[in-house]
């Protein structure tokens, strides 16, 4: 007589795939774009509020500007301290918002990196301003136009420096938590699901 042991070792047995055939091959393809979705869901939010952290700080920054300089304030004076500003605003902003959910440790440490990689992001769009004006100037008088200058300045550097500043914060200044290629608590709430509990191995 056969007993519910025997029957569950039998389809265990059944449940094999044997060498050379393509029987109970699980689909791992179709469950890949449900986590591609939930981490490009948590990457698009965090691109919308570092954008609207970047606009905010740059309305900070154009506003206290003219302030100062109204106030009779030293141009390089007035920019230096509305640029020191703007940037502690984008700071706070990105830490306690955009990556609030990431390590965070050492204030001090953590600000100077950011101030040091938004100075780069700036000499990026600087340096698309300057070989476009001066490199491409020289080749054509069309490229030191004013309409130029926006174009290679406002729209290309711009857009290159906050790609720059969005990727360096994101590496080096808030670093995620979680290990390379585990969903973060970001990427779990934007598929609307609760991050599932460490496994414990039944000891009983």
């Amino acid at each position: 007589m056969r007993g519910p042991a025997v029957k569950t070792r039998q389809r265990k047995q059944r449940s094999v795939t044997a060498p050379g055939t393509l029987e109970n091959v699980p689909e791992e393809s179709a469950t890949q774009p449900t986590g591609l979705r939930p981490r490009l869901r948590a990457l698009f939010r965090e691109l919308g509020k570092f954008g609207t952290v970047g606009g905010i700080a740059f309305a900070i920054d154009v506003a206290i500007f003219n302030v100062l300089l109204q106030s009779g304030f030293e141009t390089l004076i007035a920019k230096t301290i509305s640029t020191v500003i703007a940037t502690t605003f984008a700071f706070a902003g990105n830490r306690f918002w955009t990556w609030r959910d990431r390590a965070h440790a050492h204030m001090a440490r953590q600000y100077t990196m950011f101030f040091v990689l938004n100075a780069i992001g700036l000499g990026i769009g600087l340096a698309c301003l300057a070989i476009s004006h001066y490199g491409l100037g020289q080749l054509s008088p069309i490229f030191q136009t004013q309409l130029a200058d926006n174009i290679s300045g406002q729209l290309v550097g711009t857009a290159a420096g906050s790609l720059f500043r969005f990727w360096s914060y994101r590496r080096f200044v808030f670093p995620a938590t979680t290990p390379p290629g585990a969903p973060s608590r970001q990427e779990h709430r934007a598929a609307g699901v609760t991050p599932p509990p460490s496994p414990v191995r039944d000891t009983a």
